[in-house]
């Protein structure tokens, strides 16, 4: 529970921080235009860039009924999707849009709107108490959770930057006192816990208290947002800015987090450049503000993030949360990738940076994003696992392999370690579950997490990993799971093959497990193939299972699966074993085998060699789920049961085409025969056979061994290093 703290105590560190801020009194109360912000007569001009111009006129309209008849400014009832709640977000918008209004048109009837609605928040919130709907830990006034104030004090205090200093000095005051100094005040003293944290919460808190202490000329504010309450950098924002991102500026808690935390960190700073620009905020911990916009794009394919941890599958790159925060680091740096980012998004942010961003693009200095194969390191010191994604292929074809030996993201992440998301021509075809929610559908849950986020969407057997003994890694235990990093052991690229591995100890006790992935080209080819080894060693017997979670239509197996006859059963009662329907079963034999499956216009089969593994199981998920909330989708299970070490090898190739319109179909055959997995000591060799006999053989060394030798069939391959072609 959030702690609190008197409104004396915090009077007493407030004073301390005006000492030690040093800063003057005289702190300027309006708004600044960055160094390389758009000035008042920019925003004229920018009206000509398409872009702006689209923005401008969409603002317009949505602001043009209120125009004549002001909002309602509603009494807090509901929680998250009913009728209060997005009146009030409405009304952030109608400040922040309102403000910038004005500021490109200089039309006071967009001042007198925002100091309309604000004024009916100056009668409304000092009446307030906590709100009345009892659904988290810490309550906001005009929201459910004190997040959601946090969000409308960001917001709003943007639109009122824009329009204070035309106010009179009456007007100015009330809105200054009854909303803005009050909001403030209740996010340092009745939420100092959340304001405290180190946390995307704590962000949306701290950047609010600091960019109205800018707009209001309050230096204390800004101080206690930048350095805590008690002004030691323990906490606030420059702290959150240590613990919150990795060197490389992946954000822990995944790219949907990333995204929602990156308007906080992104919109501060831009305040803080613009007032304080002696601080340098940008270049901050080598720059980590401008690798975490960068960092996010990198985080996606096709547009849509990543969907690791507690993520909303739709969410992408045309979030307004990166549109403003490209729009912010674009203003700083002027990269032209960027401005081919924001013409993807569609759209520019209405704000001074938009303008900007909208007339570099109709100045056309836009140059192609590259997006390349990238590791993004763990933790603070980026010392706790780490995200691989791999990048193959070109144009329609383009390929990318997510890896996933991360630390475990705070409360949000699933306990899916070393499991791996597959993308080809445009689809995700090996897939993550993301978040079981319907976000601020309030017919859901209140648009709140679902029961099955718990049940399922979280634990290991929703993700592409392996299970052991039929339960979740840290048995879905945060609190354990947490301090416990993965450790990653690798990411390189030769031969052709792009490289990255990793370990898992202490998910199981006495089981620790290996994987590695790869994205190999061979000589002459332009079909990439994923290749994946898994490993696990233990002292005593287990049940491993290792799903693939496909997205498509099953074709065809080398193993004769039996389906289930007369009423379907659940896989397991427990771990998110009873989600899933057991709708096929078969014995596989010793050897390589196969699985076939098709899905929008091409075609996928995965070739494997799992030497402990006797049965296979196809499932659809579904079970146990009486609200109908789950999606149905499709895995194989491979199973080993009461083996003390599991192996597997496997290799999967996208290939084919075909034309639903035509009716045609083209290269409808895998180039590969099968696939063999040997082994020797701490070495794995994987011996992949084309239909013409052509033998590729890829050794893997899980020790420190500087040459490796694996005998196959009376032949001994050698490589060097972690991994390579073995001749």
């Amino acid at each position: 529970m959030p702690r609190d703290i008197s409104r004396r105590a915090l009077g007493a560190r407030l004073t301390g921080l005006l000492i030690l801020t040093g800063a003057s009194a005289a702190m300027a109360a309006s708004p600044v235009c960055a160094q390389n912000a758009a000035s008042p007569t920019d925003l004229k001009a920018a009206r000509d860039a398409p872009l702006f111009r689209t923005s401008f006129e969409r603002a317009q309209k949505s602001i043009a009924p209120y125009l004549k008849t002001r909002p309602d400014v509603p009494a807090p009832k509901d929680a998250g999707g009913g009728y209060t709640h997005e009146r009030h977000k409405d009304n952030y918008r109608i400040i922040r849009e309102g403000g910038m209004l004005y500021a490109v048109t200089g039309d006071r009837a967009y001042l007198e709107l925002v100091r309309d609605v604000l004024l009916a928040y100056a009668d409304l919130y000092p009446k307030l108490s906590l709100h009345p709907v009892e659904a988290a830990p810490q309550k906001g006034r005009l929201f459910w959770q004190s997040l959601n104030d946090a969000v409308w004090l960001v917001e709003a205090i943007q639109g009122y930057a824009e329009v204070r200093d035309a106010l009179p000095e009456k007007v100015r005051k009330r809105i200054d006192g009854d909303v803005f100094r009050g909001m403030c005040d209740f996010s340092m003293v009745h939420c100092a816990g959340t304001f405290e944290r180190i946390h995307n919460h704590a962000t949306w808190a701290v950047a609010g208290v600091g960019m109205t202490g800018y707009v209001l000329g309050e230096p204390t504010y800004v101080k206690a947002a930048l350095q805590g309450l008690r002004g030691d950098g323990k906490t606030g924002f420059l702290r959150q800015l240590d613990e919150l991102f990795s060197p490389d500026g992946y954000y822990t808690e995944g790219p949907y987090y990333q995204r929602y935390a990156l308007s906080p960190f992104e919109i501060f700073a831009a305040f803080i450049d613009r007032h304080e620009p002696s601080r340098k905020i940008f270049e901050y911990r080598d720059g980590i503000l401008i690798k975490a916009v960068y960092g996010l794009i990198n985080l996606s394919y096709g547009g849509r993030f990543f969907p690791l941890n507690d993520a909303i599958v739709e969410k992408g790159i045309d979030s307004p949360e990166l549109v403003q925060a490209l729009a912010i680091v674009y203003g700083r740096n002027r990269d032209p990738q960027l401005l081919s980012v924001s013409t993807a998004q569609g759209s520019v942010a209405f704000s001074r940076e938009g303008a900007v961003v909208a007339a570099a693009i109709a100045a056309g200095k836009s140059q192609p994003f590259v997006y390349a194969s990238r590791l993004f390191r763990d933790g603070a010191r980026g010392d706790e696992g780490a995200l691989a994604v791999l990048r193959a292929g070109s144009g329609k074809r383009k390929q990318a392999l997510v890896f996933k030996a991360t630390a475990q993201g705070m409360g949000h992440g699933h306990f899916d370690r070393l499991s791996y998301i597959f993308y080809d021509s445009g689809s995700e075809v090996l897939t993550d579950y993301g978040a079981a929610r319907f976000l601020n559908v309030e017919a859901k849950q209140g648009g709140r997490y679902l029961p099955e986020n718990e049940t399922w969407a979280k634990q290991t057997v929703c993700h592409n990993t392996l299970v052991v003994d039929g339960r979740s890694q840290f048995d879905a235990k945060v609190q354990v799971a947490q301090p416990a990093p993965t450790q990653f052991l690798g990411f390189a690229e030769k031969d052709g093959i792009q490289f990255a591995s990793a370990r898992l100890d202490k998910a199981w006790d006495g089981v620790t497990v290996w994987r590695a992935v790869m994205l190999y080209t061979p000589k002459g080819s332009n079909r990439p193939i994923v290749i994946d080894l898994v490993r696990a060693r233990s002292t005593s017997a287990h049940r491993y299972d290792l799903p693939f979670h496909y997205r498509g239509v099953f074709l065809d197996s080398s193993t004769r699966f039996t389906p289930q006859s007369g009423t379907l059963k659940p896989m397991g009662r427990a771990n998110g074993y009873q989600h899933l329907w057991e709708k096929a079963a078969a014995d596989v034999p010793a050897g390589p085998q196969s699985l076939s499956w098709f899905l929008t216009g091409r075609f996928y089969t995965l070739h494997y060699d799992a030497p402990q593994v006797s049965k296979a199981y196809l499932t659809q998920l579904g079970a146990n789920d009486p609200s109908d909330s789950l999606r149905p989708e499709r895995a194989m299970i491979l199973r080993a049961d009461g083996q003390i070490d599991f192996n597997s090898a496997c290799v999967l190739e996208a290939y084919g085409e075909y034309d639903s319109a035509e009716e045609s179909a083209r290269d409808t055959r895998t180039t590969i025969h099968n696939v063999r997995l040997f082994q020797s000591g701490h070495a794995d060799l994987i011996r992949i056979t084309g239909l013409d006999l052509q033998v590729t053989a890829i050794g893997i060394q899980w020790g420190d061994a500087a040459e490796s030798r694996v005998t196959a069939e009376g032949r001994a391959w050698i490589w060097h290093g972690a991994f390579g072609i073995a001749a």
